[in-house]
């Protein structure tokens, strides 16, 4: 079977309140969006479930982050059993602002994959390299080796077929700067060549790979025409009228 193309946006912290919210909702209640892409959204947690409770039904929601305990003394955190509980169908983990700002290892975010897995969670797991590693031609080696993490917690294809692996280098993310077309197919032959050798060939073959990094609509149209890229991440533009286009990227 084919890769069904998938388009995420994460909003990070915005919008700022839940006028805007709304604002962003009746946008994309009132859009076109190609029916042959998965369309996912990631509000921040406050919004949640209005954004569930109105947005139309061919958009899916994600939160932005999950911890790996199912409830108990954890100030501050969310869980997978409650996100699952709400209605949440997505969750996006090991992200690189989560991985610099609060420390989070690869293990760390194993846990949290596995937990959010053991919920019925789909996951948009989020690895890439600094720009320092890609010069040091090192850029391969992190992207498996956070991977691997994941790989050490579950092989189990059931467990891989809720799996979306987004390849956001760091360097790229916010930047305006973003990894040309070739670097990006590169990089995801590689994540699937890695995940043959790991789990198995058909996870690989199956396992959708998508690229984040200043995606835009100047930008998707190269990036989408490569056969190992599975769609996309997008961040800032997610909040603006382009991601429509972004979403639309293969219709002719």
């Amino acid at each position: 079977m084919p890769r069904k193309f998938f388009v995420g946006g994460n909003f990070k912290m915005n919008p700022r309140s839940p006028e805007e919210n709304e604002r962003l909702i009746n946008f994309f209640n009132g859009s076109v969006l190609d029916p042959h892409t998965e369309v996912v959204i990631a509000p921040p947690s406050l919004f949640l479930i209005p954004t569930l409770e109105n947005i139309r039904k061919d958009v899916k929601i994600a939160a932005q982050n999950c911890y790996f305990q199912s409830d108990g003394a954890y100030t501050g955190e969310i869980s997978a059993t409650q996100l699952y509980n709400s209605g949440i169908e997505y969750v996006i983990l090991g992200h690189s602002e989560r991985r610099r700002l609060f420390h989070e290892t690869s293990e760390f975010v194993a846990q949290k994959t596995r937990a959010a897995l053991d919920c019925d969670l789909n996951v948009i797991l989020c690895v890439g390299e600094t720009l320092e590693e890609r010069e040091a031609g090192r850029a391969q080696n992190v992207v498996e080796s956070q991977l691997q993490a994941i790989v050490a917690i579950t092989k189990d294809p059931e467990h891989w077929s809720h799996i979306v692996v987004a390849y956001e280098p760091v360097w790229a993310i916010g930047t305006g700067k973003i990894a040309t077309s070739a670097q990006v197919q590169e990089t995801h032959v590689g994540i699937r060549r890695y995940l043959a050798t790991a789990v198995s060939h058909d996870v690989a073959e199956s396992t959708r790979i998508i690229y984040g990094g200043s995606v835009n609509a100047n930008n998707c149209k190269g990036l989408a025409s490569q056969p190992d890229v599975d769609g996309f991440l997008v961040g800032g533009a997610s909040l603006k009228p382009e991601f429509v286009d972004i979403v639309n990227v293969r219709v002719a």
